[in-house]
Order: structure tokens, then C-alpha cells, then sequence
């Protein structure tokens, strides 16, 4: 009995081993974390939400000829469309911590294909503008920086940097892949196919999203890439009042809105102006709409070297001066574009559209730097907002610009303001203090 006894304690150690269940844990991460997939379905779905926006351009000048409508018209609908997009993004991630990732994407890429599909029997401007500017603004605003803030923050510790750039370079490679195709089949076979086209690219992703993106690691079971299991919060109710919160008291502070300033040229000189009317002003000049829609392409591969350098030299100088050098280095391009203008392609308008390229989203990294230095806990809020500018910015003069070409028939004009207005943005950026302004955080 003694024996037994005295087996029993040595036996009951024996539930020890599951120490060594850390070896399993090792095999495991042999394999791709589940992080990785939930990124790679998110970058598909902004490339997906992106490649509606790359018609717009493509289609000024078809729909203009189709149904008389005038470029101010269509660059109207432009226009409410980038202005929902970027109006949509404060408010998208409190719908994601209302609903879910999952059903929130689902239902946004549903109203991008509807209202892709929907222009195609349209026959008044005001259904361009429900179509194109309503829902696919609403669709791809709901699918812009708030998605990938918020998978980048749920699933990953480590590698938020990396994972964050990529996403963000997501639209641009959405640029890349559609715009060729679309210009194409613009060319080819009108307009109308290549709205279904986009519809169709939109309704491929919704079945991806829904069976692999999980809206947090807890719902796997795993915990984040590079941290610690953490459980699932509940949904939260209150997240909408406290990015309104955050807006106010940022607003009350000058740097806020400087940020703000700078961004909405940013979004003007980009979005508004060289995707929107760059192709249908090089068509002016007698190039082909799809050597034109190629150069657009070009911007895309370079936006994301740019993007990655932008964000190496901003962990290693100060990001006033990164802002200031490159809106100067943009408003100086933007001035010899007219002069660049041909029926052909030449090197001299290459070497614009690789400079535009690096340049184009460059402005992101240190925006957001700026961002986090002056308001602390509140920069994604309020980067939330200062995005919101951008594309205002965008559609004021996705909007202006097709205007200013009806009145002069050029768009000479469109060029030399936005580089002055780039000039301003260089000033503005210096202006703004380095101490921060805002300390604490805003509890809604």
C-alpha cells in the first residue's frame, strides 16, 4: 500500500508534460498565421473597391459624348463620390465595432457592384450622380483606411508597419491592375461593359470575404500575430460619438487644421485632378485613351516605392519638412505638365509620371507622424478626419476641374492652379508647431 501510495504523487506529476505542448505551438508557426490570410483577403477587397475608382476618368469623355452631358456634370458625380468616401471613413470603423469586419465589407462591395451595374441603363445625370457618386462612395469609403486600420489592429503586434503600407498600397495596385483592362475594353466595346466588368470584380470578392475574414483572432481562437490572446470585445455603441468628439476638440487647435489644409490639396493635385482629368486631357492632345490609362498604370507601381521610402525617411527625419519638399517638388511638376502634353509618349513624360508616382501617396507617412506627435491617442481618429479633408479636397476639384474645361476648353488652367495650391500646402506645412497641441484623450 505504502508502494501505491507512494506511486500516486509520482503519477499525479505526470500532468506535467503539457509543458511540452510549446513544441506543437513551434510547428505551428511553421505555417502562415491566420493573421496573413485575413491581410491577403483584405488587400483583394481594396483592390476590388479601387477599381471602380479608376473609370471615372476613363469615362468623362464617352458619357459626354453619349448623352451630352457636360464635364461639370460628370465631374459633379465625381465628385460626391470621393466626398462620401472620404466623409464614410471616420464612421466606417465604428460600424465595424458595431457589426463586424465581415458585414460591413460584404454589404459595402455589394453597393459598389450596384451601383456599377445600375449605371449601365441609366439615362439622366442625376442617376450618374445616386449610382456613381451615392452608392459607390458610400461602398468604397467603407473599404478605405478604416478597414485597414482595423485588421491592422485586430490581428497583428508585430509587423503593423509593413502590413499597414501594403494595404494602403492596395488602392494604388487596384489602379494598376483595372485601369489597362478597363481602358481597353472603354475602346473596344464602350463603356457600359467595362462598368459591368468592375461590378463583377466587386462580386468575385464578396464570397471571399465572408468565408475567410474574421473579424477578430479570438473568433479562431489564436491570438493576434506577435501578441497575446486577447478575448473578443463586445460590440461597441458608442465609438460614432466619440470620432465626433475627437473631431471637435481637434478642431480647436491650429494644427488640425493645417493638417487638414495640406491633406485636402494632397487629395485635390491626386484623386481630383491627375486621376480624374489626366486622361481625358492627354486625349486632348490626341493620345489614345489606353496609352493614356497606361501611364496612370506606371503611377500605381511607383505610388508603392514611394509609399515605402516615404515611410523609411520619415522615421528619420522630421515630417514637416518631408511634407513641405514634397508638395514644393509636386507644384513644380504640375507646372511643365501642359508643356508635356503630346499625342505620343516621350521620355520627359514618363519621367513626370514616375517623379508623380513616388510622390503620390509619399505624403501619408509623414501626415500620419505629424498626426501621432500632436494629438497622441486620438491620431487614428483624427488622421480619420484629416483623410475626410482629402477627399473633399479631391472632389472639389474633381468637380471644378471639368468645369474650368467647358469654360476654356483647355485644361491648362487646372494644371498651374493646383501646383500654386501645392506651393501653398509647402508653407503650411512648416507652419505647423512641433509641440503638440492636443495632449490627453477625448473619452465619448
Amino acid at each position: 500500500m505504502t508502494q501505491t501510495t507512494e506511486a500516486a504523487p509520482h503519477a499525479t506529476p505526470g500532468p506535467a508534460r503539457p509543458r511540452r505542448q510549446p513544441r506543437p505551438r513551434r510547428s505551428r508557426r511553421m505555417s502562415p498565421h491566420r493573421a496573413w490570410f485575413v491581410a491577403a483577403v483584405a488587400f483583394v477587397t481594396i483592390i476590388g473597391g479601387a477599381a471602380f475608382n479608376s473609370l471615372p476618368g476613363l469615362l468623362i469623355g464617352p458619357l459626354h459624348q453619349e448623352f451630352g452631358w457636360s464635364r461639370g456634370e460628370i465631374g459633379l458625380a465625381v465628385s460626391i463620390d470621393m466626398a462620401l468616401y472620404g466623409l464614410t471613413a471616420p464612421f466606417a470603423a465604428a460600424l465595424m465595432d458595431r457589426f463586424g469586419m465581415r458585414r460591413v465589407v460584404v454589404v459595402a462591395l455589394s453597393m459598389v457592384a450596384a451601383g456599377a451595374l445600375l449605371s449601365v441603363w441609366m439615362t439622366a445625370s442625376w442617376q450618374l450622380m445616386l449610382y456613381w457618386g451615392l452608392l459607390v462612395g458610400l461602398g468604397t469609403g467603407s473599404m478605405a483606411m478604416a478597414f485597414s486600420a482595423t485588421v491592422t489592429n485586430r490581428w497583428f503586434v508585430a509587423r503593423r508597419g509593413l502590413v499597414t503600407g501594403v494595404l494602403t498600397a492596395a488602392g494604388a495596385s487596384g489602379q494598376l491592375v483595372f485601369l489597362p483592362l478597363c481602358a481597353w475594353i472603354v475602346e473596344n466595346h464602350g463603356w457600359r461593359p467595362a462598368s459591368v466588368t468592375v461590378a463583377l470584380a466587386a462580386l468575385v470578392v464578396v464570397p471571399f470575404v465572408w468565408l475567410l475574414l474574421r473579424d477578430h483572432p479570438a473568433d479562431v481562437g489564436l491570438a493576434p500575430y506577435g501578441g497575446e490572446f486577447v478575448p473578443k470585445p463586445a460590440p461597441q455603441t458608442g465609438a460614432a460619438k466619440r470620432a465626433v468628439t475627437v473631431l471637435f476638440a481637434a478642431a480647436k487647435t491650429g494644427p488640425f487644421w493645417l493638417l487638414a489644409g495640406t491633406f485636402a490639396i494632397c487629395g485635390a493635385s491626386t484623386n481630383g485632378l491627375i486621376r480624374t482629368h489626366f486622361v481625358p486631357s492627354a486625349h486632348d492632345h490626341g493620345m489614345p485613351i489606353t496609352a493614356a490609362a497606361s501611364l496612370l498604370a506606371v503611377i500605381g507601381i511607383f505610388d508603392v516605392i514611394g509609399t515605402i521610402a516615404s515611410g523609411w525617411l520619415t522615421d528619420r527625419f522630421e515630417a514637416r519638412r518631408l511634407l513641405a519638399v514634397y508638395y514644393a517638388l509636386r507644384g513644380v511638376s504640375l507646372l511643365f505638365l501642359p508643356m508635356l502634353m503630346a499625342p505620343s509618349v516621350h521620355p520627359p513624360m514618363i519621367f513626370f509620371i514616375v517623379f508623380y508616382g513616388l510622390d503620390w501617396v509619399a505624403t501619408v507617412p509623414p501626415t500620419l507622424a505629424v498626426c501621432r506627435e500632436q494629438y497622441g491617442e486620438d491620431s487614428a481618429i483624427v488622421f480619420g478626419w484629416v483623410l475626410a479633408s482629402h477627399q473633399v479636397g479631391a472632389a472639389a476639384v474633381a468637380f471644378a476641374g471639368g468645369v474650368a474645361r467647358d469654360v476654356f476648353g483647355s485644361y491648362d488652367v487646372v494644371w498651374y492652379a493646383a501646383g500654386a495650391l501645392c506651393a501653398a500646402a509647402a508653407l503650411m506645412s512648416l507652419v505647423i508647431r512641433r509641440k503638440p497641441a492636443f495632449v490627453g484623450e477625448v473619452k465619448g
